[in-house]
């Protein structure tokens, strides 16, 4: 019997002045109110009958519409780019190009063929995603929802025009630019000097194949992203979402991120971090210096 006394029943702890009621177990109260509820439903409904709502409900709508045609793309993509990846891997792995009393190891049985998977699931992926854009902005420019919200952020719609060309030209041939400058400057130089401090404190230089190709894979990917700081920027200032004046005074957070960019990006190493780092950084000020010489009305000043 003392037993059950002991227990704490539930009670209801709260104002009496129109504040919501909760039950408390053990000193703590767990609110619950109709009206909180009824409340959040008004605010999500506010929210979906907004453009960005809709917007949203209408990428919704088409992605599950799209996702056997996207399946179908990933698992083509996949078996035909699957057969060509043991020559790739053949081909970074060639002594000519590794430094010098460097060996490519595996330390497990099925390392080669997973790092096969990986680099066939990567390039399907890039279809995909290829794909969705393409999509997307053909749509994009017939999309009642996404023309509401371009209003409701006084920005310009951009429009299939010769200019759209030479920016989605632009953005392939900077994208081609960093994957070379990661190649030609970037890789050579980091496994040199990353070599050379391993052999310089007397270690043997062994890699691991998957983390040799990362390591490559992930420069260069990190290098096509960062090398879009100019068209990201110009296409801002001429779509109008913030004026030059405002992209400068938030240049310190820009080159802030570029770091924070590179980091997640890059090799966790300090030197990688610059190199990738500062291209992004150089053609940010580019793009302003271009959009300061081809645009001078009032809006960008």
């Amino acid at each position: 019997m003392e037993e059950a006394s002991s227990i704490r029943h539930p009670r209801i702890s709260g104002k009496a002045n129109n504040q919501p009621y909760g039950v408390s177990y053990e000193g703590v109260a767990l609110p619950f109110t109709m009206a909180g509820a009824e409340e959040l439903a008004d605010v999500v409904g506010d929210l979906l009958d907004s453009p960005g709502g809709k917007l949203l409900l209408d990428i919704k709508t088409h992605l599950r519409k799209r996702l056997n045609l996207l399946a179908f793309v990933f698992g083509l993509v996949f078996v035909l780019c699957f057969p060509f990846t043991s020559a790739f891997i053949s081909w970074l792995i060639d002594p000519s190009r590794l430094p010098l009393d460097v060996n490519i190891i595996v330390i497990t049985p099925v390392e080669f063929i997973l790092l096969q998977v990986k680099l066939a699931a990567y390039c399907a992926a890039a279809a995909v995603t290829l794909l969705m854009l393409c999509e997307g902005a053909w749509r994009g420019s017939k999309n009642p929802a996404l023309k509401e919200r371009m209003q409701e952020l006084k920005a310009n719609a951009p429009r299939p025009s010769a200019s759209l060309v030479f920016t989605a030209l632009s953005s392939l041939m900077l994208a081609l630019l960093g994957i070379a400058y990661a190649w030609n400057l970037l890789t050579p130089m980091l496994l040199e000097y990353l070599t050379n401090d391993a052999q310089g404190a007397g270690l043997s230089t062994e890699w691991r194949l998957s983390s040799y190709v990362g390591f490559i894979t992930n420069l260069a990917v990190a290098s096509a992203l960062g090398f879009q700081a100019p068209v990201a920027t110009l296409m801002v200032l001429r779509l109008q979402v913030i004026s030059r004046a405002g992209v400068k005074g938030y240049r310190r957070h820009i080159w802030f991120s570029a770091f924070v960019l590179g980091a997640f990006l890059s090799p966790p190493d300090p030197l990688s971090l610059f190199l990738v780092a500062m291209p992004v950084i150089l053609l940010f000020e580019a793009a302003l210096i271009i959009d300061a010489m081809t645009r001078k009305d009032s809006l960008s000043q």
